[in-house]
């Protein structure tokens, strides 16, 4: 299945996200314009979604949280950690902060 989904378009890939949100809606017993209301977006706005037609990340953020589902955003934009490991390994590494070049006409 993995590999499937890499083959998939960008449309291809709005029409599932926006099957997924209508089928969420649905289940909250929520119709278009309640759960626009509910988003603080436009009736319109939910219809382009749901239908995959280039919805915008805001209309997505907003109707995920009105529908309870603000994880979904943590699975697309995890939080960043950092090691505590690679911290100390860059600590130890001297950045550099010029390129050397030697300069023309050097031939030493």
């Amino acid at each position: 299945m993995a590999f499937i989904e890499e083959q998939l378009s960008s449309d291809e890939w709005e029409q599932r996200v926006g099957e997924q949100f209508r089928a969420l809606r649905l289940r909250h017993g929520l119709d278009q314009v309640e759960l626009a209301e509910a988003a603080g977006v436009s009736p319109g706005a939910v219809k382009n979604l749901e239908q995959g037609k280039g919805s915008t990340l805001k209309t997505l953020v907003k109707v995920a949280r009105a529908l309870g589902r603000a994880d979904w955003l943590l699975e697309v934009a995890p939080p960043v950690t950092v090691s505590p490991i690679e911290i100390l390994r860059s600590g130890r590494q001297r950045r550099r902060s010029r390129v050397y070049r030697p300069r023309a006409g050097n031939n030493a």
